[in-house]
Parts: structure tokens; sequence; C-alpha cells
């Protein structure tokens, strides 16, 4: 197996192979945590505007996303697990908006496919890559800034997986915690838009059995389950 490590959107539209695109904070463990509480599908877009019309030809869409972090007026929650967990999405059909993660899968035009990559799936989908020739892994960051701290971590610690060496989940997670802290708190306050919940439920390593690969449907972009 051939495995690269990319960054950022330039990242994303050059990536061959199977492309994971990796967003720890918080898009794709949003994602996961939504067909964790039942959803069947994500919808993914790149424009807030489009997750919006969906909805007004199909009331029952529930809506998550930011732009520049924060919520979407209009969508049904922001991009956060903390703001999942407890609900019931069962037979939901979820579309997805943010600034980063979702921009790089539509941005992976080049890839002969894709997955969504974070922590809470990683091991999943190693064992989902295992019978690939070709990965290609996109830390997509933080819009605006360039940093991919939390993400690159994510992206060796897989490429770690799908090698057969021995990961080191330690070191991985704090790095990417020690990013959002940096990133988020101030003086130690996490704002009310990204809650430190959200960055412990992403750090938990393997939370989900599936994978979760895209399919290009009819124009759009659907992430499904895949358990293994």
């Amino acid at each position: 197996m051939v495995v690269r490590r990319v960054g950022l959107l330039d990242g994303a539209r050059a990536a061959t192979g199977i492309a994971v695109i990796i967003d720890v904070f918080r898009a794709f463990t949003t994602a996961a945590f939504c067909i964790a509480a039942g959803a069947s599908e994500i919808v993914l877009v790149a424009a807030h505007e489009e997750a919006l019309a969906m909805k007004t030809k199909d009331t029952r869409l529930f809506l998550v996303g930011e732009v520049r972090g924060r919520p979407i007026p209009g969508f049904d929650a922001g991009n956060s697990p903390s703001a999942i967990e407890h609900l019931d999405l069962s037979g939901r059909r979820v579309v997805q908006r943010t600034s980063q993660g979702t921009q790089g899968v539509v941005a992976a035009t080049r890839a002969q496919a894709i997955a969504l990559g974070s922590f809470v799936v990683a091991g999943a989908t190693a064992r989902h890559l295992a019978p690939s020739n070709e990965v290609t892994l996109v830390a997509m960051g933080e819009a605006g800034t360039g940093d991919t701290s939390e993400d690159d971590a994510c992206a060796l610690y897989l490429e770690g997986l799908l090698m057969g060496r021995t990961a080191d989940a330690k070191t991985a997670l704090a790095r990417a915690l020690s990013a959002a802290e940096r990133r988020v708190a101030i003086d130690g306050v996490w704002p009310d838009w990204f809650p430190r919940r959200d960055a412990e439920l992403a750090c938990e390593i393997d939370r989900f059995s599936f994978a979760l690969p895209v399919a290009r449907e009819g124009g759009l972009l659907v992430a499904r389950p895949v358990f293994v």
C-alpha cells in the first residue's frame, strides 16, 4: 500500500487513490456522532445556502454545520458532537456544511474514492481501507490559519495503522487536544460554540466501529456507515 499525507484544500484537490478527508475538530467527529445517533446518511455540501434550499424541499432533513466555527442560522445544530450525542436522529438524513471538512470532500475530485476521517472512527477506517493500493490522508486543519496540527496527528495515527506499525495514540491525542486549547480557549475558558466537551469527544479513539465512505450519487456526496 502507498500512503501519502497532504494538507488543506490544495491537498484535497491533488489527492489520488482513496482520499481520507480528515477533520477532527469537528466536522467528521460530528458526522460520526450523527450516524451513531441513528442518521441514515450524511450529505456533504460546500455552501450553507445549498443545505437550506434542500430543507425547503424536505423538512425532515437535519442540518448541521458552521461558518467560521459558529452555528448557522436556520440549521438544526452547529458543528458540535456534544450537541448531537444525546439526540435521536433515527432514520433522518443529515446535511452537513463546514468551513474545512466538507470543502475537502467536495474538492477531492481526482480521488478514486473518499472516506471521512477522525479519531472516533480511526480503527474502522483503517480496516475498511486495508485492501486499498493507494491512500491519500488529507489533514484539513483550520480555515484561514493553515494550522493542521490535530488532523496531522490523526493522519500520522492512521498511517501507522495502515502500514502495520505501532500507532502512538497517547501522543496523537495529546497533540490534538493541545491544538484545540491553543486555538479556541482563552485563559482556559472555552467558547459556547466550541465547548471543551467537543474536544474531549473528538479525542475518543475508536468510539465507533464503522467507517464513513462517501459515494457520489446523482450530483450529491453521501456518506453512509460501513461496519468493519
